[in-house]
């Protein structure tokens, strides 16, 4: 069974989503929709869906294997 790629972001700019995003936390991104546009991430927020957000407001991270396992196992 092929493991399935989870992208994960940290957040830098929360301004206008205070109730939604956390600055400095770390959110999982989703794949996009069909009609989304480019430079928009679709990130899992503070509500529990996933929702569009300017790619500007995080840096997608790569994160070492141990670390991703541990993350993984709290989804």
């Amino acid at each position: 069974m092929a493991r399935r790629q989870i992208t994960y972001a940290l957040c830098i700019d929360n301004k206008g989503y205070e109730a939604a995003l956390e600055l400095r936390k770390l959110y999982q991104i989703v794949p996009p929709e069909k009609n989304d546009p480019a430079n928009w991430l679709r990130i899992i927020d503070e509500s529990g869906e996933d929702y569009l957000y300017s790619g500007v407001q995080f840096v997608v991270i790569t994160l070492p294997r141990e670390v991703e396992r541990v993350v993984e196992a709290t989804l």
